[in-house]
């Protein structure tokens, strides 16, 4: 699968670099465009249709997460390429593929071009931009008991549109009304595993049978009816196996 891409790096070495590799080890991935700032780099990437962001932390007049914060919705994928580690962090808070340290291994690149490329075919895959397929409800005619204070109550699995954690307990939401219940969101993970029940994000476990769509952005989302949850990066090849 070819991907296009947007360089930003003040750097005119990193940017040389990088390309060359790219060119050699990942011939797949084009360089569309470059930047060496966050005002012409938001310029780019707001203009621009494109896969894949390669985006250096320090730059003048600004961050990357100076120009990430002023980008709304996203429908590419970020990896950041810097000499600096302590960004890690707030890399993963920005949802990015992948965090590339300088001088650039070409093992690691070729292993986070990868990352990208398996989540775009995937989202190919899906045709996200229409109602994504109902699959696995034919499994979903069986019941789990959950425990209350008075005992346990029986509730069928084909009722259950998603959970939410909420530390030692888990918020289970029914199509009708919904349950506070003492046991971990890995407990019911486990229990509905093989189920047609994925788990999205550290916070949501869904019933992958509800699900009327997937939005491309920040990490992406999946809508449930009129509710929408976020999807971790780490998640999204999880998501998708469901639906290919």
């Amino acid at each position: 699968m070819n991907l296009t891409a947007i360089l930003v790096d003040d750097e005119k070495l990193s940017r040389d670099i990088l390309r060359n590799y790219l060119g050699k080890y990942c011939p797949h991935v084009t360089i569309v465009a470059e930047a060496t700032q966050v005002d012409a780099a938001l310029e780019l990437i707001t203009t621009s249709n494109f896969d894949l962001l390669f985006l250096d932390v320090e730059m003048p007049y600004g961050t990357a997460f100076d120009l990430l914060d002023k980008l709304g919705t996203r429908d590419f994928e970020t990896i950041f390429v810097t000499a600096y580690d302590q960004y890690a962090k707030d890399a993963l808070n920005q949802q990015a593929a992948y965090y590339l340290l300088k001088p650039i291994e070409i093992e690691e690149l070729i292993k986070a071009v990868a990352v990208v490329t398996s989540i775009k075919r995937k989202e190919q895959e899906l045709n996200v931009d229409v109602t994504l397929k109902q699959q696995h409800s034919s499994q979903l005619h069986d019941k789990i008991t959950v425990p209350t204070l008075e005992g346990f109550e029986v509730l069928p699995i084909k009722d259950i549109i998603y959970c939410i954690a909420d530390d030692n307990y888990t918020h289970i939401h029914l199509a009708k009304g919904q349950k506070l219940v003492s046991k971990t969101l890995k407990h019911f993970e486990d229990l509905l595993a093989d189920k047609g029940f994925c788990r999205i994000h550290k916070s949501y476990l869904i019933n992958t049978s509800y699900v009327t769509a997937y939005k491309k952005g920040k990490g992406g989302s999946v809508m449930l009816g009129d509710k929408e949850l976020s999807v971790s990066p780490s998640r999204k090849i999880d998501l998708f196996s469901y639906f290919t």
